[in-house]
C-alpha cells in the first residue's frame, strides 16, 4: 500500500494529535483494509467515515422543524468500498451479528425485515437512484462500527444515521455526483425514511456539516429550496469539556414508540390548524403565548375521537412504522417541543455570550422537559443524570438522543473532567448493577473520504 506515513497524516486530519488514539486508530484502519483485501481480493480500497454526534440540547425538534444544537463525535462508522462496474452492492460487516447481504443499486430496492442493518444502506442507494439522471455503479463494501471507536449502537449518538451518510457518501464519491453539503445531508435524512422510522434531520446534517470544536446550531426548517437550511458553527466553551457516558441500556428508533412521539406531534398541528391555520409544523407556535395553545391540546385523546375529527395519525406517519396505541398524549409533547426550540435558541445565545452557567441551567431544563412532557427517559438515566450533577465541575447534564435508553451529556470543567470520568461508572454500576462507559467528546470534522489506496497483498 502506500507508505505508513501517509496514512498516519490522515489520521492526525481527522482524530487530532493525541498519540494513544492515533496509534489505535491506525491499527484499527490497518486491520480494517486487510480484512478488506481478504474479503475482496487485492486493488484500490477507498476509506470514508461519518461521525456519531451528541446534541447538546434540543431533542425530538428536529422532525418538528425546530431548532437542534449537536457536536459530531470522534467516533465513526468505517466504511471502506471498492468501486464495481455493475450496480450490485456487496455489503459484510466486521463484525459476525450482521451477517453479508447484496443488493442491486435500482429506484426500487426491496427492503429487508424492520430492523434489518442493510436497509440502512439500502435506503440511500435507493433514493440516490431515483434522484440521479444516469443508472449508478454499485460498490463492494465492508463496514466497521466497533468499539471502542465506533459508535455504540442504540446509545443514542446516531450510529445508524451515521451508516447511512457513509453509504451516502461512498455512493456519491464512487459515482462522481454533484451533491455535497446541505444538500447532501438532506438526501441522507430523507433516505432513512426507509427504514420505517420518521425522523428529522439533525443526525444527518451533524455528520456530514459537523468542525471540530465546534456545535452546529441548526435551524431545521428549510428556506427556500428543498435543501437550504440556515445553520451556524458555534465554538463550544473555552475550559470546558462534553463528556458523554453510556448507560447500556439500548434502544430501538424504529419500534412504535417514537413514531407514536411523531404521531402525538402531528396531531397537535392538526387539532391547532382549525384555530391557527398558519401552523404547519409545531415550530410555527413560536412567539405565541403557552396559555393560548394550551386549551386547544387535549391532555389525552383516542383514536376514535381523533377518526371522528377526520384525523388517521398512523397516516400522518407517512407509511412509517405504526404507533400501536390508542391513546395520545398530545398537551406534553408539544409543550416540550414549542419549549424546547426556546430552550436551544437561548442556549445558543448563552454559549455566544460565554455564559457557561446559564448554559448548563438550560440543559437541566431541557432534561426535565424530556423525562416529564416527553417521556422519553428511563430510571437508568435518571440514576446517571444524578450522579453527574453531583460531581465538581459540572455546569449541567441531561439525557440526549432518543431517549429509553442511551446516553447522557455534561458539561465539565477541564481540571474535572478525569475525575468525572473516573468516578460515574463505578458509581452508577453500585446502584443499577448495569456498566457505564464514559468517554469525552472530542468534536471532529463531518462525513468524507480519509483514504484512497491501492493494496496489492497484504497491508504493510
Amino acid at each position: 500500500m502506500e507508505p505508513d506515513d501517509r496514512l498516519l497524516e490522515a489520521l492526525k486530519g481527522v482524530y487530532g494529535e493525541d498519540p494513544a488514539l492515533i496509534a489505535g486508530q491506525r491499527e484499527r484502519y490497518r486491520t480494517d483494509l486487510l480484512t478488506f483485501v481478504q474479503l475482496y481480493g487485492p486493488g484500490e480500497v477507498w476509506v470514508l467515515r461519518a461521525p456519531g454526534r451528541v446534541n447538546l440540547i434540543g431533542e425530538h425538534t428536529d422532525y418538528n422543524q425546530g431548532y437542534v444544537l449537536p457536536a459530531a463525535l470522534d467516533k465513526d462508522v468505517l466504511l471502506l468500498c471498492r468501486p464495481r462496474e455493475d450496480d450490485l452492492v456487496r455489503l459484510q460487516n466486521v463484525e459476525s451479528a450482521y451477517p453479508g447481504r447484496q443488493f442491486h443499486v435500482c429506484p426500487e430496492i426491496p427492503a429487508e425485515p424492520v430492523g434489518d442493518w442493510a436497509n440502512y444502506a439500502q435506503g440511500p442507494a435507493e433514493l440516490l437512484a431515483r434522484e440521479s439522471a444516469a443508472a449508478l455503479r454499485g460498490m463492494d463494501v465492508l463496514v466497521d462500527g466497533r468499539s471502542p471507536y465506533g459508535i455504540p449502537r442504540g446509545s443514542g449518538l446516531s450510529s445508524s444515521s451515521a451508516f447511512t451518510v457513509a453509504m451516502a457518501v461512498a455512493l456519491v464519491q464512487v459515482n462522481e455526483l454533484n451533491l455535497a453539503g446541505p444538500a447532501l445531508a438532506d438526501v441522507c435524512g430523507r433516505a432513512e425514511w426507509y427504514v420505517g422510522t420518521r425522523g428529522g434531520i439533525m443526525d444527518q446534517f451533524s455528520a456530514v456539516l459537523a468542525r471540530g470544536d465546534h456545535a452546529l446550531f441548526l435551524d431545521c426548517r428549510p428556506r427556500g429550496g428543498a435543501a437550504d437550511y440556515a445553520y451556524e458553527h458555534v465554538p463550544l466553551p473555552a475550559g470546558y469539556a462534553v463528556v458523554v457516558v453510556d448507560s447500556g441500556v439500548r434502544h430501538r428508533n424504529t419500534g412504535p414508540h417514537f413514531n407514536r412521539r411523531v404521531a402525538e406531534c402531528r396531531v397537535g398541528v392538526k387539532l391547532l390548524q382549525r384555530h391557527y391555520p398558519e401552523i404547519q409544523a409545531l415550530r410555527d407556535a413560536e412567539g405565541l403565548p403557552w396559555s393560548e395553545l394550551e386549551p386547544l391540546l387535549p391532555e389525552s385523546i383516542t383514536r376514535a375521537e381523533l377518526a371522528a375529527l377526520g384525523i388517521d395519525p398512523d397516516a400522518l406517519l407517512d407509511r412509517g412504522v405504526a404507533t400501536e396505541t390508542d391513546q395520545f398524549l398530545v398537551r406534553k409533547r408539544c409543550r416540550h417541543v414549542v419549549t424546547e426550540n426556546a430552550r436551544v435558541l437561548a442556549a445558543v445565545a448563552r454559549l455566544r455570550a460565554g455564559d457557561v452557567p446559564s448554559f448548563g441551567a438550560l440543559m437541566n431544563q431541557a432534561h426535565a422537559s424530556a423525562r416529564d412532557d416527553y417521556e422519553i427517559s428511563t430510571p437508568e438515566i435518571e440514576v446517571l443524570v444524578e450522579l453527574a450533577r453531583r460531581e465538581k465541575g459540572v455546569a449541567g447534564a441531561r439525557l440526549t438522543g432518543a431517549g429509553w435508553g442511551g446516553c447522557i451529556v455534561a458539561l465539565v470543567a477541564n481540571d474535572q473532567a478525569a475525575a468525572f470520568c473516573a468516578a460515574i461508572p463505578p458509581a452508577y454500576e453500585q446502584e443499577t448493577g448495569n456498566r457505564a462507559q464514559a468517554f469525552l467528546c472530542r468534536s471532529g470534522p463531518g462525513a468524507g473520504l480519509v483514504l484512497r489506496t491501492t493494496i496489492q497483498n497484504e497491508v504493510s
